[in-house]
């Protein structure tokens, strides 16, 4: 998502220490014993950043890309050049979304070693797997229709369980957990464990005081939000107010002058402002959405294009459509809006 006009100011004060983003197939020294490479997507974020750390004789790896042939090839192509007789200690996976776990069990299997996550990530992907016409059942497609969604953008959405299939290899049969406020022992490195939501559950951070580095998955990405949405299984949920919550923590809790290591796109320096950044954005949607609710009532769908101006395909609407609606459960949640419901549909309004 791109930034507003209001938070592309305070995007200044980020830094880059490092010019320029390793080409696919290369692998880049950020600091002392911490690697970085990009495994392609096929999306319009085209990549997912890759870190290994050093660990003892070998090398923890941080997320693994999603599970498709011209990744799996890239990994490959890593292993017979520049990872030539690297050996993997741990397959580290931030949360469940296919870029980020996609290939651990791939990874898992040909190392040996043990997958390590939050429970949250593991369940949710073994959940998906196991149950995948849940999210194809008449109730999914209801719901995204009674908010105004066309037919065929809930057809969408409803299929998505089928869809992670292919993009995610079976997961090893174990993991090890990681919870909020463990120690976690990379080689000579201690990193503290922190989790945040909203774009994902229980998404895993790692954090080295020593080292200035976080780790942080997407939860903090520059120049993009990640994607905050409510999924129809938890149809009241309010996961931009986690999101924000997380974003709030994280300020408290770690200085600005750390090296973030995002998920995608640059690490950069400038952690604070970056998470102000994302809360100006988030607010000025709330703003938007709560003007256009004073006028008249709006569906969901209704909104969209209020917070999303650009064209969208069916898979972008998707995606539009359950943030639209995480701004919405935002402002009822903070009694600034309500729902309505007129002959079976739901509508947002100001309260009175």
């Amino acid at each position: 998502m791109p930034l507003t006009n209001t938070a592309a100011k305070i995007h200044d004060a980020l830094t880059f220490p490092i010019a320029e983003v390793p080409e696919y197939g290369a692998v880049q020294e950020i600091a002392p014993g911490i690697l970085w490479f990009r495994i392609p997507l096929p999306f319009q974020l085209d990549h997912v950043n890759i870190y290994l750390i050093e660990d003892g004789d070998g090398w923890a790896v941080v997320d693994t890309g999603i599970k498709t042939k011209k990744a799996i090839d890239m990994w490959e192509t890593l292993f017979d050049g520049p990872l030539k007789g690297f050996k993997l200690t741990k397959v580290i996976v931030t949360h469940h979304h296919p870029d980020h776990i996609g290939l651990a069990g791939y990874l898992c299997e040909k190392s040996g070693a043990p997958l390590l996550t939050s429970q949250t990530a593991y369940m949710s992907s073994r959940v998906i797997s196991l149950a995948p016409q849940d999210f194809g059942s008449r109730y999914y497609f209801d719901f995204y229709r009674s908010h105004g969604m066309s037919e065929e953008a809930a057809g969408l959405v409803a299929i998505q369980g089928n869809e992670y299939l292919k993009l995610v290899d079976n997961l090893p049969p174990t993991f090890l957990r990681l919870l909020l406020g463990d120690q976690l022992t990379i080689g000579k490195r201690q990193f503290r464990v922190f989790t945040g939501d909203g774009h994902a559950p229980e998404q895993i951070m790692l954090y080295s005081e020593v080292d200035k580095l976080l780790f942080a998955a997407d939860q903090v990405l520059e120049k993009i939000s990640p994607n905050v949405s409510v999924w129809a299984g938890e149809p009241n949920g309010d996961p931009l107010g986690h999101f924000l919550r997380t974003l709030r923590y994280l300020r408290a809790e770690i200085p600005d002058d750390v090296l973030v290591l995002p998920g995608h796109r640059r690490p950069f320096h400038g952690l604070h402002h970056r998470c102000e950044e994302l809360e100006a954005h988030h607010e000025e949607r709330c703003d938007r959405i709560r003007a256009a609710c004073a006028e008249n009532p709006h569906s969901i769908a209704e909104l969209v294009p209020i917070l999303f101006t650009r064209p969208l395909d069916p898979h972008q609407m998707s995606f539009a459509f359950t943030e639209t609606l995480a701004h919405a459960n935002r402002l009822i949640r903070r009694g600034e809006i309500e729902e309505i419901e007129r002959e079976g549909k739901k509508f947002c309004q100001t309260v009175a």
